[in-house]
């Protein structure tokens, strides 16, 4: 059988297509290892988010996923170098995902910045005239969705963590995420008060707070002060209140830790017996920062870790 030098020319120009196709596509057994950079199209927006694939995974086992979600004027480049979560996924094989928030024009404490920010619940700062919120909600479930067709994710095992305005946003995330998300910790934030909110699932989550976070007291906090605060001080009783409330945990707590380093009030579920909790930490000689263990003796990233791989998402 004879065939034309042009019919040879196509088929070969389109075995050159499909090896480019291959070569660029994306699979679950397709990664490279260490920092990737990846950007997603949400209702017209071109949003991106970083990923740190740790040398030890060789995607033939599932492994937990972390977001680590930034502040205010951050990103998601910021905090995979500053946040200490890639150094743990290192550590314990695990995928850490930090994405960025979109820049947008608002007006906070009167006055108006250019800046990236959550979008959050209404209370914290508004959104200049004519401003568009994105739908940060559906952006990071996409991002999930992305996640588990590249990678081996373990399903029951994705968590998320944020700080500052990022740690006001893991709280939205745990109201209206709680279907995929196993547990949370929203760091150095404050949340709606006197609201309870509906959720899908009561799931375990925990409040960090420095005892020196310049944004929230206007002089040092004491450890040892930290029972008698949970009730006294305005702060923290409206967040007892509004987490308890919302994701069904008893107002009684053990108190533990010591009051040189971390105090821990722990409240535990109704019903009683359930396998989560939410738990309010105060950690001395901690401004309005996410501690890395170089701005700060503890490493948050490693203290988190430790608490959330204690759950798992039924």
């Amino acid at each position: 059988m004879k065939f034309s030098t042009a019919l040879i020319s196509l088929f070969l120009s389109s075995l050159l297509v499909l090896t480019q196709c291959n070569r660029n596509a994306v699979g679950p057994t397709e990664f490279q290892p260490g920092k990737n950079r990846f950007t997603t199209e949400v209702d017209g927006f071109t949003r991106e988010y970083y990923v740190h694939v740790p040398t030890g995974y060789d995607g033939k086992s599932p492994v937990p996923l972390v977001f680590m979600l930034h502040g205010t004027s951050g990103d998601g480049d910021k905090f995979y170098n500053i946040s200490g979560w890639k150094e743990v996924g290192e550590k314990e094989t695990l995928l850490t995902v930090y994405p960025s928030s979109w820049h947008h024009c608002i007006i906070e404490d009167g006055q108006k910045l250019n800046t990236t920010k959550w979008n959050i619940y209404p209370g914290s700062f508004t959104y200049c005239p004519g401003e568009q919120p994105l739908d940060d909600i559906k952006f990071l479930r996409e991002v999930i969705d992305e996640m588990e067709n590249r990678y081996n994710v373990d399903a029951h095992r994705i968590y998320l963590v944020g700080f500052s305005n990022g740690g006001q946003m893991a709280f939205r995330c745990a109201v209206e995420m709680s279907d995929v998300l196993a547990a949370v910790v929203h760091c150095s934030a404050g949340i709606p008060r006197d609201t309870v909110f509906n959720v899908t699932r009561h799931l375990p989550i925990s409040f960090q707070l420095g005892n020196e976070d310049d944004r929230f007291f206007t002089q040092p906090v004491p450890l040892s002060g930290f029972a008698l605060g949970l009730e006294e001080i305005p702060l923290f009783r409206d967040i007892r209140k509004t987490e308890t409330a919302t994701f069904a945990y008893v107002n009684q707590y053990e108190l533990t830790g010591d009051t040189n380093t971390i105090e821990v009030a722990t409240f535990p579920s109704i019903p009683a017996g359930e396998d989560r909790e939410f738990n309010m930490l105060l950690v001395k000689d901690l401004g309005h920062a996410y501690p890395n263990g170089e701005n700060h003796w503890m490493h948050g990233a490693e203290v988190h870790w430790k608490w959330l791989k204690k759950f798992t998402l039924p």
